[in-house]
């Protein structure tokens, strides 16, 4: 069965990574990593991209990166938090795969990520406000841009993949 792909979307810390790696581990796909591929072509880390070349250079490298990897089958995509907000993004995604918007709790992604200083957006203003805010702000790309939502908090990784993998097929067979 042709599978295409399956893009992972959301606001940083909804747990794109962990169920990506859940989903190969579980489902015999190949994971991509958005952003680590990104700072291997570019040789530097996606913090150090913004303050060096700004987030619209990002932005470009985003759809670069989506467009070269369009042809691969079988593959979960773990999407950068920005991903959608670009609509040639969300056109590739949507040409290629389905699209899966993963959603949390502000509290929740505060306890996931305020360890974390890989997050240009959020650093130095990490409280459940800002997160809120800039989650708010993005809301209305993420939901028109999804194929299905998934929401994470008090989920195993095992579950949320089940839901992911149990929506998908729904889906394929429409």
């Amino acid at each position: 069965m042709k599978t295409g792909q399956l893009y992972l979307t959301g606001f940083m810390g909804t747990g794109k990574s962990t169920v990506a790696r859940c989903l190969c581990r579980y489902y015999n796909m190949k994971q991509i990593e958005m952003d680590r591929q990104i700072e291997v072509e570019e040789g530097m880390k996606i913090s150090q991209i913004f303050k060096e070349k700004g987030e619209a250079y990002f932005r470009k490298k985003e759809t670069e990166f989506l467009e070269k990897i369009q042809d691969q089958e079988n593959v979960v995509v773990s999407c950068g938090g920005g991903t959608v907000m670009q609509s040639r993004n969300v056109e590739i995604m949507k040409k290629n795969g389905k699209i899966f918007l993963l959603t949390a709790q502000p509290e929740t992604i505060l306890r996931r990520v305020k360890n974390n200083h890989d997050r240009p957006l959020l650093e130095g203003k990490k409280s459940v406000e800002a997160i809120k805010e800039l989650m708010e702000a993005r809301r209305p790309k993420y939901e028109s841009a999804a194929d299905y939502q998934i929401a994470t908090d008090g989920k195993s990784d095992r579950q949320i993949c089940e839901e992911i993998i149990n929506e998908w097929n729904i889906g394929n067979h429409n």
